[in-house]
């Protein structure tokens, strides 16, 4: 068997790893749509986590996917992290706390480091689990 030249070996080679490159950017950028496509679908969602979604979005952009959908991503991004932004501190249904309609009504209790700066029963007395006059509900015996 005649020997094979080196002449006639790095060709072959080169193209092979040509090929395989090919398939691998292929897969790459596969993987990067398919990553772009969740970005977006995360960020349809009601309460989308925008990390994960940014963390897709620069994979979509290192693979080179220069596309509509990364501008869109982008864009829904931003909006969600403004729209998030400008409604921070609102709550949807708030409701006022009643004023408490014993003798104690409007005073605030001491804040109380230990037990032994704790209020007094006669300190309490309005307030006292085992009732009081303040409380009590009115009879017919009276």
């Amino acid at each position: 068997m005649p020997p094979i030249e080196a002449a006639l070996i790095k060709p072959v080679v080169d193209a092979l790893l040509g090929l395989f490159k090919q398939g691998e950017n292929l897969t790459l950028k596969r993987n990067a749509e398919k990553a772009l496509r969740e970005a977006i679908r995360e960020l349809l969602l009601a309460n989308p986590d925008e990390n994960k979604a940014e963390a897709r979005i620069a994979i979509a952009k290192a693979a080179g996917i220069l596309s509509e959908d990364i501008l869109l991503a982008e864009d829904m991004l931003e909006k969600h992290r403004a729209n998030k932004a400008r409604t921070r501190g609102k709550t949807g249904s708030a409701r006022k706390r009643k004023a408490h309609a014993g003798k104690c009504a409007g005073r605030r209790k001491p804040a109380c480091a230990t037990d032994a700066d704790a209020p007094t029963p006669e300190d309490d007395a309005c307030c006292a689990p085992h009732g009081d006059a303040a409380h009590a509900r009115p009879t017919d015996t009276d």
